[in-house]
């Protein structure tokens, strides 16, 4: 029988933790993270999680300055903060497809009150779903789903509660990957990307230079490393080389060149941009599919426990510690917001539109959450989960005669709430997963990330308009990739010529990965996402098998200075990551005038995986 998990704050204590500074803290940096990482996400497609810089700066301004000590009233900020980055994630990988069609002439543009609306609901919606999936997930399989930003971020908040070696490897781990990030996206004196091109199989084999990666990597592990990795080959040594073979002056559909010339033009990626994330969509989809199905029996375990207290039954516990929010509560708010759904004018959802995020929103918050406990937040591909809810609903809308611009928009719309539903409901497994570590109160951090989502949510919708104001979505400043993305299926499905085959291509091989008894999500999120990421990942789960062997301990041993010194390696490049996409923001470049290219992203990231090994062997005396 597993022994029961001893959090930092007993349960039978009771600290400070909902106040007015952490409050007041929290909003303000919910609203510059989901400020920050809109830009961030529009300008490059991905954004980077702000938990663990939220802690970082919450015990600078709490138990340095403010000097108050209560790492409770730390973690409460982190949730709070947090929410802003989740928050706005969804919203930009869809919401900008309709400021798209507004310019093309099709819709009329958004009006703030709608963006709002859609982020509001989705929010609210995400931190319903996840609410009685967290005996599940959280607690049950604590030790299973590793979910290594939460980890990591409770190790930070450790760190400065006890001081100590501790203290000494999180922190060191945080200046050498602030330093790093800023070498690369920062100075911009390193590459970013190393990259070998392998002609002789029209592909090519890169990995980024990013510190974040290798601490995910490591905290992972080589397991589930490695089934990233996996994914990662077969889509670029695999699937890449035989489309371009057999392609050859073929143009298929949703390219618009022959896949010769779209290789000479755009070797490998253009590949795996035009193809293999379709194929990778199929899979996530899938797989999530799969994932639901097996986790059945425990999830309807932890909805009848939740049902105990609607109707005013029992608890399974009075533990501080065990305490959600109540699902008279819950259910309430679920309701309220699929009704405005459905009857707000500036929402244009049908009855159906309602059901369908229900159904999705729930099924995707539950893979979502699962998804983040392997990968972790920034790896989260939540507009994958996007794309495969924009699949159903869209060809539905226009089954029952939903088409035209009314459809689209209200196929945006539902792809949106999903896609905010499934970045809260990831966001919040990991703050929850911080929380059941330190011994935080889940109540009180539910209600934490609702005030953070409404802050969020108020702000966004300015944000969007601003930056589409100055930029405009689409352009060479703010490309917005994955709204493109979604743009294009909505108008495959109501024009009838979406790639179907890649999708069920997809579909295909995560059934044989499930007969194969290989697990699913990890492979096909490999897949989903660019090589380079899978790469790096992959590096920091092979130092993590040398250092667990040399030392003949356990994968699951969180305890180490590797694990720490990784952990810091997270929070360093967040921090940095937030503060350059401030910088982007305002226009404030502080490029140097030369770069050392691929070799000095070589140099950088044999750098970064031998200060790794040293944390890790280091750290052996201590285990």
């Amino acid at each position: 029988m597993q022994e029961e998990f001893k959090p930092y704050i007993p349960a039978d204590e009771v600290h400070k933790e909902i106040t007015a500074v952490s409050v007041i803290m929290g909003v303000i940096l919910a609203v510059i993270f989901g400020a920050a990482n809109a830009y961030l996400g529009l300008r490059v497609g991905m954004t980077v999680s702000a938990s663990i810089p939220a802690a970082v700066l919450s015990m600078g301004v709490i138990r340095v300055i403010l000097r108050r000590d209560s790492i409770l009233e730390n973690n409460m900020v982190q949730t709070i903060g947090s929410a802003g980055e989740s928050l706005a994630a969804g919203a930009i990988f869809t919401m900008p497809a309709l400021f798209l069609w507004a310019e093309e002439g099709k819709t009329d543009v958004p009006s703030m009150l709608t963006i709002t609306l859609v982020a509001l609901i989705g929010g609210l919606l995400g931190i319903c779903f996840m609410i009685p999936l967290r005996s599940a997930l959280i607690v049950k399989e604590h030790g299973v789903l590793p979910y290594p930003e939460g980890t990591a971020c409770a190790d930070v908040l450790l760190a400065g509660e006890e001081g100590g070696s501790s203290a000494k490897a999180v922190f060191s781990g945080l200046g050498f990957s602030a330093l790093f990030k800023l070498l690369v996206d920062g100075f911009k004196c390193v590459g970013g990307v190393v990259t070998l091109p392998i002609k002789a199989m029209y592909t090519e084999l890169s990995a980024e230079v990013y510190p974040a990666l290798l601490g995910v990597g490591y905290i992972c592990g080589p397991k589930i490393a490695s089934f990233m990795f996996a994914g990662g080959i077969f889509g670029w040594f695999v699937l890449i080389p035989a489309i371009v073979t057999f392609g050859g002056d073929s143009v298929l559909y949703p390219g618009t060149t022959s896949i010769a010339s779209m290789y000479a033009d755009g070797g490998a990626g253009a590949i795996w941009g035009s193809y293999i994330r379709y194929i990778g969509a199929g899979a996530v989809a899938t797989g999530g599919i799969i994932s639901l199905i097996k986790s059945l029996p425990t999830i309807v375990t932890t909805f009848r426990d939740s049902m105990k207290d609607l109707k005013g039954g029992a608890v399974a516990s009075n533990k501080r510690t065990d305490q959600d929010l109540s699902m008279k509560v819950v259910i309430p708010m679920v309701v309220v917001c699929i009704l405005a759904i459905w009857l707000f004018p500036d929402i244009p959802v049908s009855l159906l539109g309602a059901i369908l995020i229900v159904i999705f929103g729930f099924f995707f918050a539950t893979v979502s959450s699962r998804m983040v406990g392997l990968v972790g937040s920034s790896n989260n591909p939540v507009s994958g989960m996007a794309i495969a809810t924009l699949l159903i609903s869209t060809f539905l809308l226009k089954v029952t005669g939903d088409t035209g611009a009314h459809g689209m928009i209200g196929a945006i719309c539902i792809g949106s709430i999903i896609c905010i539903v499934a970045g809260m409901a990831g966001d919040m497994s990991q703050d929850l997963k911080t929380g059941y570590i330190v011994g935080a109160t889940p109540k009180k951090q539910q209600i934490g990330e609702i005030i953070g989502s409404v802050a969020s949510a108020l702000a966004i919708g300015g944000v969007l308009v601003l930056l589409n104001t100055a930029w405009g979505f689409g352009s060479t400043e703010l490309p917005a990739p994955q709204a493109a993305l979604m743009k294009m299926i909505v108008e495959g499905i109501m024009d009838g010529n979406l790639p179907w085959t890649l999708v069920f291509i997809g579909v295909a091989i995560a059934i044989t990965l499930e007969i194969l008894q290989i697990p699913v999500l990890p492979v096909a999120i490999g897949l989903y996402l660019p090589l380079e990421l899978s790469s790096t990942i992959m590096v920091g789960g092979v130092i993590r098998w040398f250092i667990d062997k040399k030392r003949n301990i356990s994968e699951n041993d969180e305890t180490n200075g590797g694990v720490l010194f990784s952990s810091g390696l997270i929070a360093g490049e967040g921090v940095v990551g937030i503060i350059l996409a401030i910088f982007a923001a305002v226009g404030l470049d502080i490029a140097l005038p030369f770069s050392t290219g691929q070799i000095g992203g070589v140099v950088l990231l044999v750098a970064m995986a031998a200060l790794l090994l040293k944390a890790g062997l280091g750290s052996k005396k201590n285990a």
